[in-house]
């Protein structure tokens, strides 16, 4: 006959531990102290087992019964009871996704900018912790992680799909590294996320540069002489038209031959250094003269508080004939010069891996780039600089004395 609550509550302590059923197999221990403990017999895999339910009066005898039920349906489906129950006290020791994704940005933050270590958090807090946030960190499965992924991927965000999975990586990394978790579920899933086609920007091709120089160096007499000078320098140092553009006065170290370009003004985020070869020192120092009291290097013509345009550099090159449209000269535009200058290095045999920093290249495995040190392989990239200056200057030569 099963157990009445009254029972349960006045049960009182012997001078032996004892049992009061109810029924399926459970049952309410007594011991000798007067503690009570509800406990469940069973058989499972050819073995007697005891499961315990809990203690009396923590645990009532309603939702004992409701425990007795669970594990009843557990055995049923061939599941041991007090093996889930083990396996869940052992998750609530686990922490969550999101307690290790914390940690793991508070290790790291102090080697980025307030601004970067931001991006990451939101990044993350965004578009994984919905879905992995309160997950047992070593309860999560590398199809779960892709699931994230190809959801962000679904909106078209590529870079975010793969910044995220990258972030996801290191930070099973940092769990591994602490004892948390043994694997990382997001360790292997390189190319799970598609890539973008990739639209090249006309480029110019090496035979055609010293026509090219020559045009530059005349384009003063039909345009405006700060636009010709800001191709100039684009071309010395091949920046991006945005980071030539957006260029400011307190970021040239002329005395030290280096061009300091902000995180804040870089697509990767990072800050940039340019080592200035003396020709681009010279075509500096005659910017200053014309802009020199302004903050910006060069602002637009219309409103000295703004840059100039990018349509103004790419105009000038297509003023000069390199617009695909002139017979014998190809087009081009002023991001393409990024490209001719990384392919004349490369065959000139410089380290690429100097040539690929110079050009603020992110790398292919994800959020690497951002930890990648801005002055790596600066020495190199001092030489390699001066190298291609040198090298412009012989291109404009040869014009010169094949037409000359």
């Amino acid at each position: 006959m099963p157990i009445t609550a009254i029972q349960v509550k006045e049960a009182k302590r012997s001078d032996k531990d004892y049992k009061i059923s109810d029924s399926d197999g459970m049952y309410l221990l007594v011991k000798k102290n007067g503690k009570k403990y509800w406990r469940l017999d069973y058989r499972f895999a050819g073995k007697r087992k005891t499961y315990a339910i809990g203690v009396f009066p923590l645990v009532s005898l309603k939702s004992a019964r409701e425990s007795r039920h669970e594990a009843k349906k557990l055995l049923a489906e061939g599941v041991d009871p007090s093996q889930v129950k083990k396996e869940r006290k052992r998750q609530s020791t686990v922490p969550t996704f999101e307690e290790v994704a914390v940690k793991w940005w508070h290790h790291e933050r102090d080697k980025w900018t307030d601004s970067h270590a931001d991006r990451v958090m939101k990044r993350l807090a965004d578009n994984s912790f919905k879905a992995l946030g309160k997950l047992p960190a070593d309860q999560i499965t590398p199809l779960q992680v892709i699931a994230v992924i190809k959801k962000i991927e679904a909106r078209d965000a590529l870079d975010v799909a793969n910044r995220v999975k990258q972030c996801i990586k290191v930070v099973y990394r940092y769990a591994i590294q602490h004892g948390i978790v043994t694997t990382n579920p997001a360790g292997d899933l390189d190319g799970i996320v598609k890539s973008r086609k990739v639209t090249h920007r006309p480029s110019l091709p090496k035979k055609e540069l010293p026509e090219f120089l020559n045009c530059l160096e005349g384009y003063s007499k039909r345009g405006r002489i700060l636009t010709q000078l800001s191709i100039k320098l684009l071309v010395l140092t091949f920046v991006r038209s945005e980071e030539i553009r957006g260029a400011r006065w307190e970021e040239f170290d002329l005395e030290g031959n280096l061009w300091r370009i902000p995180a804040e003004r870089m697509k990767m985020k990072v800050e940039h250094l340019v080592p200035l070869s003396q020709q681009s020192i010279d075509v500096i120092q005659r910017i200053r003269v014309i802009t020199g009291r302004c903050e910006l290097v060069f602002p637009s013509e219309v409103n000295r508080t703004k840059i100039m345009s990018d349509n103004t550099m790419r105009q000038a090159v297509f003023r000069m004939g390199f617009d695909g449209k002139t017979l014998g000269k190809s087009k081009a535009v002023p991001h393409g010069f990024r490209a001719t200058a990384s392919s004349i290095l490369n065959e000139e045999g410089f380290n690429p891996d100097a040539i690929e920093r110079q050009l603020a290249h992110q790398e292919r495995n994800g959020v690497r780039a951002a930890y990648t040190h801005h002055a790596r392989y600066i020495d190199e990239r001092t030489k390699m600089m001066q190298w291609w200056a040198d090298f412009l200057d012989a291109q404009a030569s040869s014009y010169w004395a094949e037409h000359s």
